[in-house]
């Protein structure tokens, strides 16, 4: 038998460092973390590079320290951002829904009232955050907001407004849930040339034209093509 890397104790937290590049903290993995170790502190060692840089256990080190608990760590020359990279590869990646529930653990009021317009219109994370913002469709910082705890609801009325009127489709094609076609609905009602009433009474007999895709543009032509059923030809409207 043979000892490599010892684990060693202290309560000297000022020497331990940010590895920079690494993952950002996360706030209710955080608060989950403080409440185990508050309840029954596991001794389980954080690992080190030989500049006191952090590769794995960033959540322990912070939790352990802010309750004042004594820190374990092994020391490992050598590591770097790859080994950091290759050890979250290894492990769990947080859902959308663990975020969710875990903000409305800690009292974040605009993730509760989120939660329960998605239990309520049962959309996809990605629609309801965008439904909630407004119905701009989403982008890579709405959604690093919604990891971040930064997510926060432009307009709720209009957000139950948009939900109504997709429900109603929902009447003649049941796909009306689907990223693309979310999105293709979105990009209509803001367009003033748009009637949903028109569209719905035209959808009630064409809705064998309403197929399934991923691609949004294809939504809005086949949708086109819908509403556009019996106007003359100078009357015909183009959404896209």
């Amino acid at each position: 038998m043979q000892t490599i890397n010892q684990v060693i104790k202290t309560n000297d937290y000022s020497i331990f460092e940010h590895l920079k590049g690494n993952r950002v903290i996360n706030p209710p993995h955080l608060a989950r973390l403080k409440k185990s170790i508050s309840e029954d502190y596991l001794e389980v060692p954080i690992i080190i590079n030989e500049k006191n840089q952090i590769i794995d256990g960033q959540h322990r080190f912070e939790s352990a320290k802010s309750l004042k608990k004594p820190i374990y760590f092994i020391k490992i020359k050598g590591l770097g951002l790859n080994e950091v990279h290759r050890l979250n590869t290894n492990s769990k990646n947080w859902t959308a829904e663990e975020y969710m529930n875990g903000y409305c653990e800690l009292g974040y009021e605009d993730y509760k009232i989120y939660r329960d317009f998605k239990n309520k219109y049962n959309f996809g994370h990605n629609e309801s955050i965008t439904i909630l913002k407004g119905g701009v469709k989403i982008s890579g910082s709405n959604f690093q907001e919604f990891r971040d705890g930064k997510f926060k609801i432009k307009d709720y009325q209009l957000a139950v407004k948009i939900a109504t009127k997709l429900q109603m489709i929902g009447d003649f094609y049941d796909g009306y849930k689907r990223r693309a076609f979310v999105y293709a609905m979105l990009k209509l009602f803001n367009n003033e040339q748009y009637n949903h009433l028109e569209f719905l009474k035209k959808l009630s007999f064409q809705s064998n034209k309403l197929q399934d895709t991923t691609n949004m543009k294809l939504y809005i032509q086949m949708i086109e093509d819908i509403y556009n059923y019996k106007r003359t030809k100078n009357d015909k409207v183009r959404f896209y």
